[in-house]
C-alpha cells in the first residue's frame, strides 16, 4: 500500500515517534511524504520515503495530484489545528481529495494508530480492489 505521511511543524516530532513505534508495519509499505517530514522520518527510522517538495513549496499539491490519480491508499496527516498556515488552502484540498476519492485519512495520533493497526490486520485490502 502507498501511505502518505504529513506533519505540521509542531507535530513533526510526534510523526517521528509514530514512525519509530510502527516501523515494522510501515516497512512493508511504500511511504510518501512532504519534503521535511520525509527527511525527518528517514533520519530516525532508516525507512525509505519518497519525498515530495516541502508542503509550503508545493508538496501538498503534489500529494493532492497523487491522490487524484489513485496512487495513495492511506494518509496520515498530523495537523496542528491551532496555528494558521499560509498554504492552508492546499492542505484543505488534500483533505477534500481524500473524501472525494475514498482515501482513509487520520489527522491525529489516535486515528493514525487505529488506521495503521487496521492496515496490519488486512482491513484495508479493499483498496487493492478499488484500484
Amino acid at each position: 500500500m502507498n501511505i502518505a505521511l504529513i506533519a505540521h511543524d509542531a507535530k513533526k516530532r510526534l510523526m517521528q515517534n509514530f514512525c519509530i513505534a510502527y516501523r515494522g508495519i510501515l516497512s512493508k509499505n511504500d511511504l510518501f511524504a512532504t519534503g521535511t517530514t520525509g527527511r525527518l522520518i528517514e533520519e530516525v527510522t532508516n525507512l525509505s520515503v519518497h519525498k515530495y517538495l516541502a508542503g509550503h513549496l508545493g508538496g501538498s499539491q503534489q500529494l493532492g495530484a497523487a491522490i487524484e490519480h489513485n496512487e495513495i491508499d492511506l494518509v496520515i496527516f498530523l495537523r496542528d489545528p491551532l496555528t494558521v498556515k499560509s498554504h492552508e488552502p492546499d492542505i484543505n484540498n488534500v483533505m477534500t481529495l481524500c473524501d472525494m476519492h475514498n482515501i482513509p485519512v487520520a489527522t491525529n495520533l489516535a486515528s493514525a494508530e487505529l488506521l495503521i493497526k487496521s492496515l496490519d490486520r488486512g482491513d484495508l485490502e479493499w483498496r487493492e480492489m478499488y484500484k
